[in-house]
């Protein structure tokens, strides 16, 4: 059964992690440098509003979906490590699963708790603003990186 469904699963997996890569890659190209010219207590308050829009089912199927698509794909690469493209298979999955939704609910979203919590207006604010800049999007890279290597490997799995 999951040797049949393996090729679309792989194909959605793909197609979600580079969904997930691109947003993740437009944020550290562009979107947090942009929020980090502005004035702390804006940026702050630009950030929390994006990180109440970005709750979406749209977006959570993207990021999360993905990560569910990839553990039925690691089961089905162990299950079937003889078949071809089994090794691209079992990186592809890990790779997204550790660099996207757990690197998501570890690092970045009690980044997002802690800076909703703060008074952007406040001297904290401001000092949080600066490290969550750095943590941040250090560890949005990680994400963009490990999403977009994901798309790739998959790719190769489904060869």
């Amino acid at each position: 059964m999951i040797a049949k469904s393996l090729p679309t699963l792989i194909f959605f997996a793909a197609i979600g992690s580079g969904v997930v890569g691109g947003v993740f890659f437009a944020f550290s190209n562009f979107v947090m440098p942009a929020l980090a010219r502005l004035p702390a207590a804006s940026g702050i308050a630009a950030m929390n509003s994006i990180n109440v829009t970005v709750i979406t089912p749209a977006f959570m199927t993207a990021l999360f979906g993905t990560g569910l698509i990839c553990l039925v794909l690691i089961a089905g690469a162990i299950i079937g490590w003889s078949q071809p493209g089994s090794f691209w298979l079992l990186a592809s999955a890990l790779i997204y699963l550790v660099g996207n939704p757990i690197v998501t609910m570890v690092f970045n979203v009690p980044l997002n708790d802690a800076l909703a919590a703060v008074d952007p207006a406040s001297s904290e604010g401001a000092t949080l603003w600066s490290r969550y800049l750095d943590e941040w999007v250090m560890w949005n890279h990680v994400r963009a990186i490990t999403a977009i290597a994901a798309m790739a490997s998959f790719w190769f799995a489904a060869r």
